[in-house]
């Protein structure tokens, strides 16, 4: 799976905001779906480092086993492709673009002398 691949299917990058600082796609990467379900639930895939493998989960960093809906392997595009509409079906359909949500930037304070 190649960035390009996944933006295609509606995927984005769930943090853009310094590139440099990423780990390079081939260890580990986050996406989110631009759009929502119609029930409001969102979708993001991720490919964990050291895993050979990219799970689909409603929260953006899964921890528990029940919070992933399918683990693929890295280049099953026909079984991602029916994984996504598979989560879509189960959550009433396609919704609308999901809200653009800007990171936080942590900025220390500083003390007006």
């Amino acid at each position: 799976m190649t960035d390009v691949y996944l933006r295609g299917l509606g995927f984005a990058p769930t943090d853009e905001t310094n590139k440099a600082s990423r780990p390079t796609f081939s260890q580990a990467w986050r996406y989110q779906h631009q759009r929502v379900a119609q029930d409001g639930a969102r979708l993001f895939i991720e490919h964990p480092l050291g895993i050979d493998c990219c799970r689909l989960s409603a929260v953006a960093a899964p921890l528990a086993a029940q919070d992933v809906f399918a683990t693929l392997p890295l280049h099953d595009e026909a079984g991602l492709e029916t994984a996504v509409a598979a989560y879509y079906a189960a959550h009433g359909g396609v919704g609308p673009l999901a809200p653009h949500t800007s990171p936080s930037m942590y900025r220390p304070y500083r003390r007006q002398e």
